[in-house]
């Protein structure tokens, strides 16, 4: 019996410490020239001198060059903000690109989002599928529902695919 409680005492113990584990996040990362952090999340100040790279970034991210997988809050990087997954963000630099989903909005020179929900204000805007707003110089959706105004207006997935200064998707 006492083995029993043992070993049923040494994997409550066991499950506790890796779930601990898999919810690892820093409060703070100072990251310098780094490749990958690793497996480690960020809930709370990112400071890229002058890149930093991380699964999850939640709250804000600040600096240089900015990459994630996931982030979810506000990513103010001077010359880029990069997420491959999923960004619920305020984006703001020369470049923003989210390479899966965005719900939020990109500010800067170049906004890309291959799919996204929102706003998307800069001189060149791109998106595969966006709802929402695009407003900028050029604004170039492939399926687009919502207004893009800017010099150069094009929807590829629509009946009129391409309208200067005001265009809508339906």
């Amino acid at each position: 019996m006492t083995k029993q409680v043992c070993w049923i005492a040494a994997a409550a113990v066991a499950c506790v410490l890796s779930a601990d584990a898999a919810f690892d996040a820093r409060p703070v990362s100072i990251s310098f020239w780094t490749q990958k952090e690793g497996s480690i999340d960020v809930a709370g100040l990112r400071l890229n001198v002058p890149r930093g790279r991380n699964d999850s970034v939640t709250g804000v991210d600040l600096g240089i060059l900015g990459e994630s997988t996931y982030m979810y809050g506000v990513q103010a990087n001077l010359l880029g903000n990069l997420v491959r997954d999923r960004a619920a963000a305020l984006q703001v630099s020369l470049y923003n690109d989210v390479d899966g989903m965005l719900t939020g909005v990109q500010v800067g020179g170049w906004n890309n989002a291959r799919c996204g929900e929102g706003f998307q204000v800069g001189l060149l805007n791109l998106s595969d599928e966006f709802y929402g707003v695009q407003l900028g110089l050029i604004n170039r959706a492939i399926l687009f529902r919502g207004f893009q105004i800017g010099l150069i207006n094009v929807i590829q997935g629509s009946d009129v695919p391409f309208m200067p200064f005001v265009n809508i998707g339906f």
